[in-house]
């Protein structure tokens, strides 16, 4: 006669299988992995000639195999940072993990508080030696004019970066690893119609179809980092189960100057001294860009309130969100700063483009 014991033990363990597959079906309605169009502002000597910034995009369910091929995340994992660049050896576009892609390190507790440009360079060097060998061994590091792989390490040492994060699905983000994976990665950086921010609007356009596009106003027909930033929180006003939330990463200081706000391209000709050689020049086309600007190029986008998130708490962007059906909304409360712009109102009345600035200068 057969014993219970070992039908038993087959039973229970079947059992705790299903268990475990319904378990994680409804926990997928309910938790969503989410992505973070991250607006990086301009800094140092290129900064001040070009104020617009820079775009990349962090995803939390997809990974970098290699810096040039993704895949789905393991456990634990916490997603990488894509982006287009100028200078990564022909390459188009690179996958870098997000906490190296922001401090160059792979643990959070070897974030240093204050670096400095020895400190900067080893951490960086480091990691190249480690995880960039495949993109080439000599490749280079770049300079004011010509970018290199110090552009994929280490963001939050020259500059402050915010993160606009809003929920993705599973089938928009295998898409989106499928796509780039078949592609072909060759470099089409061109910074007047083929730059980070362009690379961005094309992604976006796949999770939020034909919502990111050039726009002659404001910004001369250009794509700039500012514009990808207001779409989104836009299109996120009438798609509050998008769930967008804003961060902010600081500049970690010592090892440059603090950056700038992230500038449009009638912004940029206004508010500079390039406005002086211009009104020159053509007192018409100054006059004219300053009424664009005043018109259509002042929308702010950062709340008052938001959350500021160092080293050791990105969980808050990294981990999955609930399942919300509420309007965009803004995190816990951060401290407030001199330069804190204005709060976007989410009333579809009023266009934040219209909105005045309250800040002392940009």
């Amino acid at each position: 006669m057969p014993t219970w014991g070992p039908i038993y033990s087959r039973f229970k363990t079947r059992f705790k299988l299903l268990f475990i597959i319904i378990l994680g079906s409804l926990l997928g309605s309910f938790l969503h992995a989410q992505a973070a169009l991250l607006m990086e502002e301009p800094y140092g000597f290129f900064g001040a000639v070009n104020p617009t910034g820079h775009n990349a995009i962090y995803f939390s369910r997809i990974c970098a195999e290699t810096p040039v091929k993704l895949r789905r995340c393991q456990p634990g994992e916490t997603g990488a940072v894509i982006a287009r660049y100028q200078g990564i050896n022909g390459y188009d576009w690179v996958a870098i993990p997000l906490l190296p892609y922001l401090y160059s390190v792979e643990n959070s507790a070897d974030v240093p508080a204050r670096v400095d440009h020895d400190t900067v360079m080893r951490l960086r060097n480091r990691y190249r030696e480690k995880h960039l060998q495949e993109l080439g061994t000599n490749l280079q590091a770049g300079n004011l004019i010509h970018g290199g792989w110090t552009q994929l390490l280490g963001s939050a040492y020259e500059r402050r970066i915010y993160a606009f994060r809003f929920n993705t699905s599973a089938a928009q983000d295998d898409a989106l690893i499928a796509r780039l994976n078949a592609g072909p990665n060759g470099s089409k950086f061109n910074l007047l119609y083929e730059n980070c921010a362009d690379f961005a609007r094309v992604v976006l356009n796949g999770y939020f179809p034909r919502t990111f596009h050039r726009s002659i106003f404001p910004d001369a027909g250009m794509t700039t980092p500012k514009q990808i930033a207001f779409k989104l929180t836009r299109c996120a006003r009438k798609h509050p189960e998008t769930n967008l939330i804003v961060f902010e990463i600081p500049q970690i200081p010592g090892y440059r100057r603090g950056s700038h706000s992230n500038k449009g391209i009638d912004e940029s000709f206004v508010t500079t001294l390039y406005a002086v050689p211009l009104a020159i020049a053509n007192p018409y086309l100054t006059g004219g860009l300053f009424v664009d600007y005043a018109i259509r190029g002042r929308y702010h986008l950062i709340p008052k309130q938001h959350q500021i998130l160092s080293p050791d708490n990105l969980q808050a962007l990294t981990a999955p969100s609930a399942s919300e059906q509420t309007p965009v909304r803004v995190a816990a409360p951060a401290p407030k700063a001199a330069s804190d712009e204005i709060a976007i109102r989410t009333d579809d009345e009023t266009d934040p483009r219209m909105m005045k600035s309250q800040t002392a200068s940009e």
